[in-house]
């Protein structure tokens, strides 16, 4: 987590010592206060995971091998066939905790004696192997079906609580957008953000336009900058463009196909930029290859991609210096330590107006707005976790 993690990185650069201090105890020792601590560990995405250290030395900076695969959930690992299938079956060690399941806390509970993965590209076969029983459970359905499944009796539909977030990165390290923050300002200028969420995402009841990074509702929530979030203003836009001494040099926009809210995101975006006299370029790629390119600064100017929900700033990719598009001006690694270097809630909330406010300024990123997908399942499943496919506690009717 420490040495290879993004995001363990930002908690033990300060560790002054990790100890076991007991046969279920483990003490980290910190240089200076640290406000995200708990999500930090915590996280599902890239929180900390304990690993024999024969294992986790041998692996280093690579992904560790299916041989040494270890897990002490409720399901164990069995095998994975790649583009075929990943296996668990029920892992008869596991002893549940007595507190009453509640999300991800609380028992987690086995009623299955194997669940298996399936990778099934087209979202059409997905659809017709739930309704037909050839599979219990189906990920990532389009929005232009939402309504007509809604009303299907032969699937439940499963609307995430947590809204996902379309993210448009910055080059922050190299080419025409580097440090060109009145050039930034001009493509958000010219965009019309809820028009690509209807064109991504379909019924309004799977969108909302909203500019705070963080959804109302939640401690994090801020008006701050959010006026700017999507004026389509063209001709502003052309102003700001000529400000910055843009002379229609073509701005290369990474994008894959395999999120096709991406694709028309970016193709609506592609569009209304023309308008605005700002010539865009797609670069449309699958995601394997993005996922490789987006880490080499001289292959484009911008990138494609969305962000769950996170509990705390410090999850949000961008904020991290060393995540593909390279934010670390003065300004945001002042605002940064601040929001590390304390716990009071706040102080840090104060921090975060701040740090919003400059992503509006200096626009590293452009968020498109909250999306809420939602997945399809088998009427026979009870106890299906609203936040994500989880399979704990569910069994069937």
């Amino acid at each position: 987590m420490g040495s290879f993690g993004a995001r363990g990185k930002l908690l033990m650069a300060a560790a002054t010592s990790v100890e076991a201090t007991g046969k279920y105890e483990v003490t980290l020792k910190l240089s200076a206060p640290n406000g995200a601590w708990k999500a930090l560990i915590a996280d599902v995405n890239g929180g900390l995971a304990i690993y024999p250290e024969d294992i986790a030395a041998k692996a280093g900076n690579r992904p560790i091998e299916q041989k040494d695969y270890i897990g002490t959930g409720p399901y164990k690992f069995v095998e994975w066939r790649p583009n075929r299938y990943v296996e668990v079956e029920r892992f008869e060690g596991y002893k549940p905790v007595k507190e009453k399941g509640d999300g991800f806390a609380g028992a987690r509970v086995a009623s299955f004696d194997k669940i298996r993965f399936i990778p099934v590209p087209d979202v059409g076969t997905r659809v017709s192997g739930v309704q037909a029983g050839d599979y219990d459970y189906a990920e990532m359905i389009s929005g232009d079906l939402y309504e007509s499944l809604s009303k299907d009796p032969s699937v439940q539909v499963q609307r995430t609580n947590a809204p996902i977030f379309g993210l448009f990165f910055m080059n922050s390290k190299q080419g025409i957008l580097k440090d060109n923050y009145k050039l930034r300002r001009a493509i958000q200028t010219a965009l019309d953000k809820s028009q690509a969420l209807r064109v991504a995402f379909g019924p309004k009841d799977l969108w909302n336009a909203e500019g705070s990074i963080f959804p109302n509702g939640t401690p994090w929530y801020s008006t701050e900058g959010a006026s700017n979030y999507s004026a389509h203003d063209p001709k502003k836009a052309k102003e700001l463009a000529k400000e910055a001494d843009y002379t229609g040099t073509p701005i290369r926009l990474l994008v894959s196909t395999n999120y096709q809210a991406h694709y028309d995101e970016a193709s609506v975006f592609t569009r209304q930029l023309a308008d605005a006299g700002i010539n865009v370029q797609m670069m449309v790629v699958d995601w394997a290859t993005l996922l490789k390119m987006r880490g080499q600064p001289e292959q484009w100017d911008i990138f494609v991609t969305h962000h769950s929900f996170a509990p705390d700033p410090l999850l949000l990719t961008f904020l991290n210096a060393s995540y593909p598009g390279w934010w670390d001006s003065p300004e945001i690694g002042s605002l940064r330590a601040e929001l590390i270097n304390t716990t009071d809630p706040a102080a840090r909330k104060s921090t975060w107006d701040k740090i919003q406010l400059l992503i509006y300024e200096q626009v590293p990123v452009m968020k498109v707005g909250d999306a809420y997908t939602y997945d399809i399942a088998s009427p026979k499943l009870k106890g299906l976790n609203p936040n994500g496919p989880v399979f704990w506690n569910v069994s069937t009717k």
